[in-house]
């Protein structure tokens, strides 16, 4: 993971972008993650770990009516996740992961491994992401953090290309 964390902040730092995370699943990996690389005070703004539905609405916005319709871990809450770290933060980057880790918890419609991303920047579109993971919870939760730092990579990859 340092090296992915170390490549995103790289890539952060040459786009003179601040990072907000919104986890679930995850409970601060990401985060974590991030701030195991040195120096990375000078481009990740802060972290919300909101498990909780209530704390997902209450810290991020995110609308009671899109969890009742769609479930904490769904594309539309991941998406709302997004919106609210940057509306609640001076980052101009966030990304958001919620899924079901395990043991338990899964449906037939959201099998345990189900985990949505999305990744956004201020003032543009943000994209998301379902992935199914294998394994235990501890694994189903460590490929989440890979994804989650992944995908933010590609994100500013595809926004260079772009430029």
């Amino acid at each position: 993971m340092d090296v992915l964390a170390a490549q995103l902040g790289g890539l952060l730092k040459s786009h003179g972008l601040m990072l907000a995370t919104a986890e679930s699943c995850t409970g601060g990996g990401v985060a974590q993650a991030i701030t195991d690389v040195a120096g990375s005070s000078s481009w990740f703004e802060r972290g919300f770990v909101t498990y909780s539905n209530q704390s997902k609405h209450e810290m991020l916005g995110v609308s009671e009516s899109a969890i009742a319709q769609h479930g904490a871990v769904s594309e539309a809450v991941v998406r709302e996740m997004v919106a609210g770290a940057l509306a609640k933060s001076s980052a101009q980057m966030a990304l958001a992961v919620s899924g079901i880790a395990g043991p338990d918890g899964g449906t037939p419609d959201k099998p345990v491994g189900t985990v949505w991303f999305a990744w956004g920047l201020k003032h543009a579109a943000t994209n998301a992401q379902r992935f199914q993971f294998p394994g235990n919870r501890a694994e189903v939760r460590a490929h989440a953090v890979h994804a989650a730092l992944q995908g933010a990579i590609d994100l500013l990859n595809r926004r260079a290309e772009l430029a």
